[in-house]
């Protein structure tokens, strides 16, 4: 029996996707395939879509996210990580209203309704990039765990694992998603105990260390916190991993799950960042995540590789199956096919695994695109109050606008009143916020365009 971790760590990779590939359901039919429907029309049910949720948000790169600013931060990095969970809260209360009060399908069949098909083309335009972002941001934490970034290890791994994965995700859809997800957090916890367990506290009185690791203060994290809740109001409605799930089963079982998943999403999040937190302790660079498993040994690497493998193939086939109801059933309402739909998975999957190649940050992938689509905010929660197209496309698009001038570094420093690695990021969306709203309100408030 091989010695070598790497070999141990193939095993698992190759293990994880070929079981699973003989686990997922076969779609024959529309409804199983993009809304998880069972042969007799049965809808998922609480346990199935709560644990779908909460995995599918726990991305390999959220995890990775956490314990690095975990490791930069403390837990002051880890609770403002874990603070985009709280999503969950503002998009179950939101999409519980959409479907009870506005009896409306889905969020495009809302979107069309109040705005008009040029907002759902642009719209869907958003949320293609988010699906796009996706793929590469957590097919590379995958690759870390086996080679050097650009080594032909690393490049091997990702092309292995996502091919597994589509293969499974081809075979049934969000059926093969949701069945999968369940075991995958069943696993998640599992083994993030097992991972605890290896840095729990001791007579040395870690749980202390934990608790007071790091420093309140704007530069220490607080940039981040802030960023984050101001986000969690416009961040999930341009995610349809979270969106296309608040639509596939009743309204008061999908409301329960939401909130349920936020305070358990929430709670993983703040544990996992412990690990950043201990890598500190231990004066460790890089990431964290990583560096913490060599220094426990194989057998904590391969569990933080379980982990991951865990994590990531959540979100990606949730992705792969979010993307194939976008191009074909929301854009395509009159003759949506299976076919059409594993065909669009194949496409992301291909377009979504090239920027690997081109090494970008993993982090950006979550705050630059938050901040992109903070114009959702007032669409979202003023549902009901708008009467003009133009209160889509104002706001909309002074939120692209900002997190444009986020990304490229022209967002004005006369503006930013705080200091720290995240200083642009909360001043930009918090000067964005209330103007999306106000440019939200003005065409209703001025009769203009008043259907």
């Amino acid at each position: 029996m091989s010695s070598d971790p790497i070999f141990w760590q193939w095993t698992i990779l190759i293990i994880f996707g070929v079981g699973f590939f003989f686990l997922a359901p076969y779609s024959k039919t529309v409804s199983s395939f993009y809304a998880a429907q069972s042969k007799k029309g049965k809808q998922p049910n609480m346990l199935l879509l709560t644990s779908s949720l909460v995995i599918s948000w726990i991305f390999a790169k959220s995890i990775t996210n956490a314990a690095n600013l975990g490791l930069a931060f403390g837990l002051v990095g880890g609770v403002a990580y874990a603070v985009y969970y709280l999503s969950f809260l503002v998009a179950g209360i939101v999409i519980y209203q959409l479907r009870v009060k506005g009896k409306f399908k889905s969020i495009h069949h809302f979107l069309e309704s109040k705005f008009g098909k040029v907002a759902v083309l642009i719209f869907s335009l958003l949320i293609g990039f988010r699906l796009f972002n996706e793929v590469w941001s957590n097919t590379m934490v995958i690759g870390s765990y086996f080679g050097d970034a650009g080594s032909s290890s690393y490049y091997l791994s990702i092309l292995v694992f996502t091919f597994l994965t589509l293969a499974y995700t081809l075979k049934g859809g969000l059926s093969s998603s949701l069945l999968t997800d369940l075991i995958q957090m069943l696993f998640f916890g599992l083994l993030l105990f097992l991972l605890l367990q290896q840095i729990a506290p001791d007579k040395d009185g870690q749980w202390v260390d934990f608790v007071h690791s790091g420093e309140w203060t704007f530069s220490g994290g607080l940039n981040l916190l802030f960023a984050a809740l101001i986000q969690i109001f416009s961040y999930p409605f341009h995610d349809p991993v979270l969106t296309d799930r608040g639509f596939i089963s009743d309204p008061k079982t999908t409301r329960k799950s939401f909130i349920l998943a936020s305070f358990i999403g929430f709670a993983c999040i703040t544990l996992f960042s412990w690990v950043g937190v201990f890598a500190q302790n231990k004066g460790l660079e890089g990431q964290a995540a990583v560096e913490i498993s060599k220094m426990l040994g194989t057998g904590a690497m391969l569990v933080m590789n379980f982990i991951m493998i865990t994590s990531a193939a959540s979100t990606l086939d949730s992705s792969f199956s979010s993307f194939s109801k976008l191009i074909v059933v929301d854009h395509n309402r009159n003759k949506p096919t299976i076919s059409k739909g594993r065909w669009a998975m194949v496409v992301i999957t291909v377009i979504g695994t090239i920027p690997v190649f081109l090494k970008p940050e993993i982090l950006s992938a979550t705050t630059i695109s938050g901040t992109m689509v903070v114009g959702l905010a007032p669409v979202f929660l003023l549902w009901n109050k708008s009467t003009s197209n133009l209160s889509f496309f104002l706001p909309v698009g002074f939120g692209i606008l900002v997190g444009t001038l986020l990304v490229t570094g022209y967002f004005p420093k006369q503006l930013i009143f705080t200091e720290g690695k995240y200083a642009p990021l909360l001043w930009a969306n918090l000067w964005a916020l209330p103007l999306c709203f106000l440019l939200h309100r003005i065409p209703t408030l001025l009769n203009y365009g008043k259907k």
